[in-house]
């Protein structure tokens, strides 16, 4: 299913146009592509990781794989390359990254029938 890999590009696309967008960088394309790129590589990487580990890529512990080897796959491409990767950088990208990946996947499940969730009746 196609869903689940828009939604988490998605993530990755609002992160950073959001960031440009707070630190007046603009949304020029040359630019918007240099920061986006090394989040959307460490993103493709995710995904590999969480096939090795089959793992159902609308799960939570997906979303927590995903997060994680984004975050640090993606700041690592970022210093390699020579972008910044100053520690509030580091905090908040921590925080949206986690939020968003984390964040459509529990909506997920809130909207599933509670029967397929395994609720009591």
């Amino acid at each position: 299913m196609v869903v689940p890999y828009a939604l988490d590009l998605i993530v990755v696309t609002v992160f950073v146009l959001i960031g440009r967008a707070t630190h007046e960088d603009g949304f020029a394309v040359d630019g918007t592509l240099q920061t986006l790129w090394p989040f959307v590589v460490a993103l493709l990487a995710s995904w590999v990781a969480g096939r090795v580990l089959r793992l159902p890529l609308a799960a939570p512990r997906a979303g927590g794989v995903v997060w994680l080897v984004t975050l640090v796959v993606g700041m690592g491409l970022r210093a390699l390359s020579g972008q910044g990767t100053a520690l509030s950088f580091v905090v908040v990208a921590t925080v949206v990254l986690g939020a968003g990946f984390l964040g459509w996947r529990l909506v997920g499940i809130l909207l599933r029938p509670a029967a397929s969730r395994g609720d009591a009746a």
